[in-house]
């Protein structure tokens, strides 16, 4: 049998089994609408209030500063556009290399008529904090940058970012769905206004995430309907989801320290491994100021899609960092933002680290990563740009 290594965290993650435990009774056992007010609705309610409670705390925030959403994306779109539509105008800043979820908010809030700057990386996709406040305009009403990025695992200037915003007294953004329960986030010394964060990024459930938003912080609902969640997005609450979230936080809270470590010194492992035995292979993203389990090489004159599948015939999950569309293969648009020559570029795989990684798995994966790449190249050659 194919031995199966998951390099995939930054994906999503498997639902650790405290949590799945926690979860269970809501599915069958406590199972009213949290909105009503018999008995079945107020026991729902209270494992929904217990559960904001824990995340609060997690967080270091006041309970009635976040809303549930049904993910990540939509916490971004909430994020954004919230704020923006509040000012009825104005211009945003944000960067060229966030999450789609960011960007394609910020292409839609320019079709209502706000003007956006992208920012510019620099070759470690990093955002120069005197660039934001050299975009800063007297009708500036947003903005909104990353914690870290999810293919390259580069963590962000955010202390520095948010003191400038808060300095020129401009609602600060920050999608930190790769950073929530892998690192620390102190949302008042980092100056943040308003926070994106998801479950399954942290052996949570999919389909629940949050938004922190800072008392105070003028925001419009973009989801319509009843009074849920202080009327700041209507829907019916999941239940056993934002349970699941809440039991995440209290697992992430007593390990989140000690497996940053063991999965950085993993993290490290493999990648001195692989630079040892693979030729032509550079790291992508920041060498020091990157997430725990994050490793994004690139392999130069090679597809990523045949490292991807060559090693899934080995039983290992890892993931492009180009994406395939329509038959035709493009190179990622945060490798673009930062500069990666095509020929590197196009050769991007991302490994991502999770609790479940052992060394004998990284082990595994060097060797075979080794073998893949040989492979490929042998066959598939790509001419370099």
């Amino acid at each position: 049998m194919t031995r199966r290594v998951y390099l995939d965290h930054n994906a999503s993650t498997p639902v650790h089994p405290e949590v799945v435990a926690a979860m269970l009774p809501y599915f069958s056992e406590i199972y009213g609408n949290p909105s009503s007010v018999h008995g079945f609705g107020r026991d729902a309610r209270s494992a929904v209030d217990a559960a904001r409670e824990r995340v609060a705390g997690f967080l270091r925030v006041r309970a009635d500063e976040l809303v549930f959403t049904s993910g990540g994306t939509e916490s971004d779109n909430f994020g954004l556009k919230g704020l923006a539509l509040a000012r009825g105008r104005g211009h945003v800043i944000t960067s060229t290399i966030e999450h789609h979820a960011v960007l394609r908010s910020a292409q839609a809030l320019e079709a209502q008529g706000f003007a956006v700057t992208y920012l510019p990386v620099d070759q470690y996709g990093m955002v120069d904090p005197d660039a934001v406040r050299r975009a800063l305009r007297p009708d500036t009403i947003a903005i909104s940058i990353m914690h870290a990025n999810s293919e390259v695992g580069t963590v962000q200037p955010v202390r520095a970012i948010g003191a400038i915003a808060r300095e020129a007294g401009v609602p600060f953004h920050v999608d930190a769905v790769q950073t929530f329960g892998k690192v620390d986030i102190d949302v008042d010394a980092m100056g943040i206004d308003a926070l994106s964060f998801s479950s399954h990024k942290v052996y949570g459930p999919k389909g629940i995430a949050g938004l922190y938003i800072r008392r105070g912080t003028k925001m419009v609902s973009i989801q319509h309907g009843g009074e849920h969640e202080r009327r700041r997005r209507a829907g019916t609450e999941n239940v056993p989801g934002i349970v699941g979230l809440g039991a995440a936080v209290e697992v992430r809270a007593r390990d989140m320290k000690a497996e940053a470590e063991r999965v950085s010194a993993l993290r490290d492992r493999m990648w001195e491994g692989i630079r040892a035995r693979v030729p032509d292979v550079r790291l992508n993203g920041h060498p020091t100021e990157r997430l725990p389990g994050t490793a994004n090489l690139s392999y130069r004159n090679v597809e990523s899609e045949s490292i991807v599948l060559g090693l899934d015939l080995k039983g290992i999950a890892v993931s492009a960092g180009s994406a395939c569309t329509a038959g035709s293969v493009e190179p990622s648009h945060v490798l673009v933002a930062m500069g990666v020559p095509l020929d590197w570029a196009m050769g991007a795989v991302r490994s991502s680290l999770g609790r479940s990684t052992t060394a004998d798995d990284v082990d595994y994966v060097v060797a075979s990563v080794a073998e893949v790449v040989a492979k490929v190249r042998k066959a598939m050659p790509v001419p370099a740009a």
